[in-house]
C-alpha cells in the first residue's frame, strides 16, 4: 500500500502561527499536547438524530468507534451531518440525499481529517455519506447501525414496513379491525435500529459489505446486540491502519466491486432503491455504472435469502443464520462473485468470505432450493420507458410478469388518493394502475409512492396484486408487481406523460419489455400538447429540480458527478 504524510499535519504540525492557532483552539476541549504528535486524525461522521428513529442509537455506536481509534493510536473527532429519516422526513428523504452528501463531502474536505468512519442507518444516510466520502477519496469505512429486533404482535412475527402494507390491505378488505391494526404500532418497531426486513436500509448495509467498504459482518448484527458495538470498536481500530496504508475508497470501490454488489443484491432480494444509489456512488468515483450493467450482471443469480418482503424471515434470523458472509461464500462457490476484489481489511474478498458458514438453510437457502431462480432486478425498456424502468421479480406475482391490460391513469399522488377507493372508478384485476409526475423532478425527490395500494373494491374481492407502473420509487419493504423509475420521467416529457386511461400496456419481464400500445407519432403529438414544468420555486428545492439527473443516472446532481479529491486551499490568518 502507498504511504504519505498525514493530511492533518497541514493544520497541526510545526511552530508557526497558524498551527499554534489550530492546536490552541482544539485544546479548549481538554486535548493534551501529544494529541498532535503526528497520530492520524479520524473523523467520526455521525448521522445520529432523534428525528431519524433508525439512527437514534448512533451516539453509543460512535463511542465504541472512538474507543477503537484511541486503542490504535489515532485521534477521534466526531462531527454531525444532515440526518435523513425516510420514516419521518417530508416530502421524502430522497430529496435531501444529495444535500447530505454535499454536507459530508465539504465537512471531510474542509477539516483536518486523515480518515473517516461513516455512521449510517436509515435508507438515504448510507448512500449520502458514501457519496460524499467517495468524492474526497480519503480512507473511509462504513459502520451501519444495524437492524431492529424482529417484531412480535399477538403471537405473530411481523416485519417493519412489509406488514404495514399487508395489515393496511387487510383493514381495507375488511379482514382486520382498525383497533388490531393500531395495536401493532409498537410491536412492529420494538428496539433501536433500522427496518428488520430486507428493506433499503438493510439492503444498503449489505451493499457496503459486498462492496468491501465495510468490515465483514457489518450488515446483519442487530442494533441492540453487543456484537454491534464490538464491530464498531474494531472498525475504529481498522480505520487508523487504513490511513497508514493509504487505503482509499477508489482502491476498493472498483467496477468489479460494484458488479459483485449487483450479484449480492439479486441473492438477497434487495431493494430496488439500491439501483439508484449504487449508480450515484459509482458516479462520484468517475465510474460508469448503468442500468444495462444491472441487468447484464444480475441475470442468472438466484435469490437465496428468504427474508421479507420477498420471503418469510427477518434480519435477526439472517444474522443468526450467518449473515452476508454466508451469502457471499455461496456465491463464491458458484463463481458468481469475484473474490479478487479488495476489502477494507486490506485482504481480498475471496480470502475474507470463502468458507463462511451458514447455520440455517431455511433462511439462507442453497442454490438448488432457491427462493427464485432468477432473482435479479429486471431492467425494462420500450416505448413507455426508453431510458429504462425496473421491477423486482422476487417481490412480484409470477402470473403477472407477462401481462397486457388497460391503463387507469393518476396524474399525481393527490389524484391517486382522491380516486383510488371511489366505488365508481372503472378498474378491474386486469387493469394497470399508472401513476405519473412522481419522479426526480416531478414530485420533486422521487417519493416512495410507486407501490400504490389496490382499490378497496378489488381487495374486498380477494385480489391482492395488480400491475402498477410509475416514475416513482417504492420502499424496499414493499412488495407487488410494481414497475418503477420509468425514465425519462413524465414531468420532463417522458412517454408516461402521454398515457391515457384505456390505453393498453404490455409488461413482459422475461423479454424485458414495457410497451405502450400507441404509435410513436400519436405519443409525440400528445406530449406536444402538454404543459411544461412550472417555474422553479427557488431555494434548495429549486436547485434540486434544476440539476437532478434522471433515475437511470442515479438522481445525483449533474455538478456533483466525478471525484474531486480532498485538496483544499490553505487558510492563512
Amino acid at each position: 500500500m502507498r504511504k504519505r504524510r498525514l493530511r492533518s499535519a497541514e493544520w497541526f504540525e510545526g511552530p508557526g502561527k497558524n498551527a499554534f492557532m489550530y492546536r490552541s483552539w482544539m485544546k479548549n476541549q481538554g486535548l493534551p499536547d501529544d494529541a498532535f504528535d503526528g497520530r492520524p486524525v479520524i473523523g467520526i461522521c455521525n448521522t445520529w438524530s432523534e428525528l431519524t428513529p433508525c439512527n437514534a442509537h448512533l451516539r453509543e455506536v460512535a463511542e465504541k468507534v472512538r474507543r477503537g481509534v484511541l486503542e490504535a493510536g489515532g485521534l477521534p473527532l466526531e462531527f454531525p451531518v444532515t440526518s435523513l429519516g425516510e420514516s419521518i422526513l417530508r416530502p421524502t428523504a430522497m430529496l435531501m440525499r444529495n444535500l447530505a452528501s454535499m454536507d459530508v463531502e465539504e465537512s471531510i474536505r474542509g477539516n483536518p481529517i486523515d480518515g473517516v468512519v461513516l455512521l449510517v442507518g436509515c435508507d438515504k444516510t448510507t448512500p449520502a455519506l458514501l457519496m460524499g466520502a467517495a468524492s474526497c477519496d480519503l480512507p473511509a469505512l462504513v459502520v451501519s447501525g444495524g437492524p431492529m429486533l424482529s417484531g412480535r404482535h399477538n403471537g405473530e412475527i411481523i416485519g417493519s414496513g412489509t406488514d404495514v402494507w399487508r395489515y393496511h390491505q387487510e383493514v381495507k378488505n375488511g379482514t382486520r379491525s382498525i383497533e388490531d391494526f393500531l395495536s401493532a404500532e409498537q410491536a412492529m418497531n420494538r428496539s433501536a435500529g433500522s427496518c428488520n426486513t430486507m428493506g433499503t436500509a438493510s439492503t444498503m448495509a449489505c451493499m457496503v459489505e459486498a462492496l468491501g467498504i465495510a468490515l465483514p459482518g457489518n450488515a446483519a448484527i442487530p442494533a441492540v446486540d453487543a456484537r454491534r458495538y464490538t464491530h464498531a470498536q474494531l472498525a475504529g481500530r481498522r480505520i487508523v491502519e487504513m490511513v497508514k496504508e493509504d487505503l482509499t475508497p477508489s482502491q476498493i470501490l472498483t467496477k468489479t466491486a460494484f458488479e459483485n454488489a449487483i450479484k449480492v443484491n439479486a441473492a438477497i432480494g434487495g431493494s430496488t432503491n439500491a439501483v439508484i444509489h449504487l449508480i450515484a456512488i459509482a458516479g462520484r468515483l468517475g465510474l460508469k455504472l448503468t442500468l444495462d450493467d444491472w441487468d447484464r450482471v444480475g441475470r442468472g443469480v438466484p435469490t437465496i435469502v428468504n427474508l421479507m418482503p420477498s420471503g418469510q424471515y427477518l434480519m435477526e434470523d439472517f444474522f443468526y443464520a450467518g449473515g452476508l458472509p454466508a451469502v457471499i461464500a455461496r456465491l463464491l462457490e458458484k463463481e458468481l462473485f469475484d473474490g479478487s476484489a479488495l476489502c477494507a481489511t486490506g485482504r481480498t474478498m475471496g480470502r475474507e468470505f470463502t468458507g463462511a458458514p451458514c447455520y440455517n438453510d431455511g433462511v439462507i437457502r442453497t442454490f438448488d432450493n432457491a427462493l427464485l431462480n432468477e432473482g435479479a432486478i429486471a431492467v425494462l425498456k420500450g416505448s413507455l420507458a426508453p431510458a429504462g424502468a425496473i421491477i423486482k421479480p422476487s417481490a412480484a406475482t409470477p402470473a403477472l410478469m407477462t401481462h397486457t391490460g388497460p391503463a387507469v391513469v393518476f396524474e399525481n399522488i393527490d389524484d391517486y388518493h382522491s380516486r383510488i377507493d371511489d366505488p365508481d372508478l372503472e378498474v378491474d384485476a386486469d387493469s394497470i394502475l399508472v401513476l405519473r409526475n412522481c419522479g426526480p423532478r416531478g414530485f420533486p425527490g422521487m417519493a416512495e409512492v410507486g407501490n400504490m395500494a389496490l382499490p378497496a373494491k378489488l381487495l374486498k374481492r380477494g385480489i391482492t396484486d395488480m400491475v402498477r407502473i410509475s416514475d416513482a420509487r417504492m420502499s424496499g419493504t414493499a412488495f407487488g408487481t410494481v414497475v418503477l423509475h420509468c425514465a425519462p420521467e413524465a414531468a420532463i416529457g417522458g412517454p408516461l406523460q402521454a398515457v391515457r386511461t384505456g390505453d393498453r400496456i404490455t409488461l413482459n419481464v422475461p423479454e424485458r419489455k414495457l410497451e405502450l400500445h400507441v404509435n410513436q407519432a400519436q405519443i409525440d403529438q400528445r406530449l406536444a400538447e402538454l404543459r411544461s414544468l412550472p417555474p422553479s420555486v427557488g431555494g434548495y428545492q429549486g436547485l434540486y429540480v434544476d440539476h437532478v439527473l434522471q433515475a437511470d443516472l442515479g438522481c445525483d446532481f449533474d455538478f456533483l458527478v466525478g471525484k474531486r479529491g480532498a485538496a483544499v486551499a490553505r487558510h492563512s490568518h
